[in-house]
């Protein structure tokens, strides 16, 4: 009976053209991909809108059309130095070739119609050219809801004198978003921090003036937070994640990474004990003093574990890569260390020698760690990754936050209690727990199935929404 109404399903959808439009950096750009190919693994056909800066390899992704839209940005707006600054100036310049290129496919015959427009909640201003256009809009939330729970708060912590953060403020905590303090706060430094405000009220508006929003999350994980957000909202949320692992990558071809994996470290890790490596990875837009880069080296040193540690070029401030370690330092360690530029992360984090992972808590690199059941030391940097950390710590129980800075003792305690003593016991179960909670909900009968299920009805139901110019 399930394999007719499939098939079925799958008739009525023959031809039916969703056009995605990802957030250019990486964090945002690995989830867009993994959900075109969860739809259209799901029946749809998929059209990629995508700017000239960070622009994706059509020729990994032959299942796919692309269109390309030049947003001129100035030659100093090309670098995300100032990412806020970066965000403000995308949804200011690209909303007319946006709308050209959108206009174009609508117009084209020859295709099937578009039933709906998936946009990064990121890039807000397409909501205006979707109401134009008369293109039924949903937006892909690459981040975690708890954090979002925390953005569509800023005009309340705003009023309540909670922003801009005072450093005298940074310890106490936030009584309407327990259990965080002020200073994990969603921020980041930027030239004008009143953009920042802009840029988190218009991703939040302009969510809510969507026809659905869906998330890389599953509801055993934030089922309190997209609780919250179903109330706080009124929109359709479709919490259909670990996107990664409704539709694993099986080859280098299809991945969506702007940096080229190092795979010497999986051999690397092959001659590692069960549990025993330390994966130290930071993402790919922190950055650190050559300061930091030294106490965090002697902290995995002093640790006597053995580390694999991605050292993106670019991530320490005023180095092109590791320059400054001290002459000889990985032999002196007797092959238990290991550094590399990039990374196979999610291959990384499933091997069996890896026991711990010390991260920047970007939400990508967090679910993937709860999806492979490896408890984190948590070292955020700015916006959701200080709620991610936070949550991880203190909410879920599953890893440990370096809350006293970057001192080598301080690094090297953590990991031993991480790793050796009986607290990262505690921490191990819980993980496993969420481990084995995050394979079940994509199950048949899982709660990310169903949304899935859910989220293609409804897509389908934004079809008479659709008003197309031919």
């Amino acid at each position: 009976m399930d394999r007719q109404i499939n098939s079925v399903e799958m008739e009525q959808r023959k031809g039916r053209r969703l056009v995605l439009f990802p957030l250019p950096l990486q964090g945002h750009i690995n989830p867009m991909f993994d959900l075109a190919n969860i739809l259209h693994s799901r029946g749809f056909s998929i059209t990629i809108i995508h700017t000239t800066f960070n622009s994706p390899n059509p020729s990994n992704y032959p299942h796919f059309t692309f269109r390309i839209i030049s947003e001129d940005l100035p030659e100093n707006n090309r670098c995300t130095k100032d990412l806020i600054a970066f965000v403000s100036m995308l949804n200011a310049i690209c909303g007319s070739p946006f709308r050209d290129c959108l206009a174009d496919l609508l117009s084209d015959t020859s295709e099937e119609p578009i039933a709906c427009l998936i946009s990064d909640a990121i890039l807000y201003f397409t909501q205006d050219v979707a109401n134009e256009l008369k293109v039924p809009r949903m937006v892909l939330r690459t981040g975690a809801a708890s954090s979002f729970c925390v953005f569509s708060s800023f005009p309340l912590l705003r009023e309540k004198g909670y922003l801009p953060i005072q450093d005298s403020q940074l310890e106490e905590p936030i009584v309407d978003l327990p259990p965080l303090r002020v200073k994990d706060l969603p921020v980041i430094h930027t030239n004008d921090p009143e953009d920042l405000y802009n840029v988190v009220v218009g991703m939040v508006e302009q969510s809510i003036a969507s026809n659905g929003m869906i998330w890389n999350t599953f509801e055993e994980l934030e089922g309190t937070s997209l609780a919250t957000l179903h109330q706080k909202l009124g929109v359709p949320l479709f919490p259909i994640g670990p996107f990664h692992k409704c539709f694993a990558v099986t080859s280098s071809t299809t991945s969506s990474s702007l940096l080229t994996h190092d795979q010497s470290c999986i051999s690397w890790l092959d001659k590692q004990d069960p549990k025993s490596v330390i994966y130290v990875s930071f993402g790919s837009l922190a950055s650190i003093s050559e300061t930091q880069f030294l106490e965090i080296a002697w902290g995995l040193a002093n640790s006597n574990q053995p580390f694999l540690w991605v050292v993106r070029p670019g991530l320490v401030h005023g180095s092109n890569w590791v320059e400054p370690l001290p002459n000889g330092f990985l032999e002196t360690l007797g092959g238990k260390g290991h550094i590399v530029k990039w990374a196979p992360q999610q291959q990384v984090l499933a091997h069996p020698s890896v026991g711990a992972f010390w991260t920047h808590n970007g939400w990508n690199s967090t679910l993937e760690s709860i999806c492979e059941g490896v408890p984190m030391v948590c070292m955020p940097c700015f916006t959701d990754q200080k709620v991610n950390a936070r949550y991880v710590s203190e909410v879920w129980g599953i890893g440990l936050q370096l809350e006293k800075g970057l001192e080598r003792g301080e690094i090297q305690r953590t990991i031993k209690r991480l790793m050796v003593d009986k607290d990262g016991e505690y921490i191990r179960e819980r993980m496993l727990n969420l481990k084995e909670k995050s394979n079940l909900c994509l199950s048949e009968s899982g709660s990310s199935k169903q949304a899935l299920d859910s989220l293609v009805h409804h897509i389908l139901s934004l079809e008479s929404l659709t008003f197309h110019t031919h």
